[in-house]
């Protein structure tokens, strides 16, 4: 296992963010006012209002901190996304292509917000890049009700480590790096036949209270709670499906 974890002990206001490092999330979902309803109960989150059919965008004291988008096609999953920051996406979508991965939505643009491209790496984890426009990515995160990690799950997580230590490597590994991502095998987690997936995770200050608002909401309990060397974790479903991960400190 490889893991890596940000050093930041308390609420931290985003800014810039450098190639490689988590800058957003966003879930996608049947119905966006029944997620509204489920991680406002939850986070205390506020929201904007998606206008023609856009992303609603989350915000926690002011802060965008999320998105949620309603789902195009049926068929399309209920997950959170999480977006790794670029200067140039079109260059690391070429990189990400040669070095074995697939695009599933090429590099476009998102209006003036950004430009974005949707991609999957060797082993099918799906991840996200944002090249940022008007919108730079998370106002606050590492607080309560706020992202804090991504956990890749994977099953060889050397070949993981590889395949983005070489499309992130100053992010991960550079001089003072401190990643809000890590790599961890699939077995004693989630079944054997769970494909590999990134697993947002939310900052939360009583995970077992936390876990209660989750089930009262009408979400459920994937994994226990369990101690990782960056916290303690539990693994939930919200209403309508999509897994994310609660973490304390």
């Amino acid at each position: 296992m490889a893991e890596n974890r940000a050093s930041a002990s308390g609420g931290e206001h985003a800014g810039e963010y450098t190639e490689g490092t988590p800058c957003w999330v966003d879930a996608q979902l049947p119905d966006v006012a029944a997620g509204k309803r489920f991680y406002g109960g939850l986070f205390g989150w506020e929201f904007e209002d998606g206008r023609d059919g856009r992303p609603v965008r989350a915000r926690l004291g002011g802060a965008p901190v999320a998105g949620l988008a309603r789902k195009t096609d049926g068929r399309m999953p209920t997950v959170w996304t999480v977006y790794f920051a670029t200067a140039d996406a079109t260059a690391l979508a070429r990189r990400i292509e040669a070095d074995g991965g697939r695009l599933i939505t090429p590099p476009h643009p998102d209006g003036a917000l950004g430009t974005t491209a949707l991609a999957a790496d060797p082993q099918g984890a799906v991840f996200a890049l944002w090249q940022r426009g008007s919108h730079a990515g998370f106002g606050r995160r590492h607080e309560p009700g706020t992202f804090t990690w991504a956990e890749l799950y994977t099953r060889d997580t050397e070949a993981a480590d590889l395949f983005y230590g070489g499309l992130f490597h100053d992010a991960l590994f550079g001089p003072g790096a401190e990643p809000d991502f890590g790599r961890a095998p699939l077995t004693g987690v989630f079944p054997a036949e769970m494909p590999p997936h990134f697993l947002v995770h939310f900052l939360v200050g009583d995970c077992e209270a936390a876990l209660g608002q989750v089930v009262r909401l009408g979400g459920r309990v994937q994994v226990p709670p369990f101690e990782t060397s960056y916290g303690g974790v539990a693994v939930v479903t919200d209403d309508q499906g999509a897994s994310f991960a609660l973490l304390q400190r």
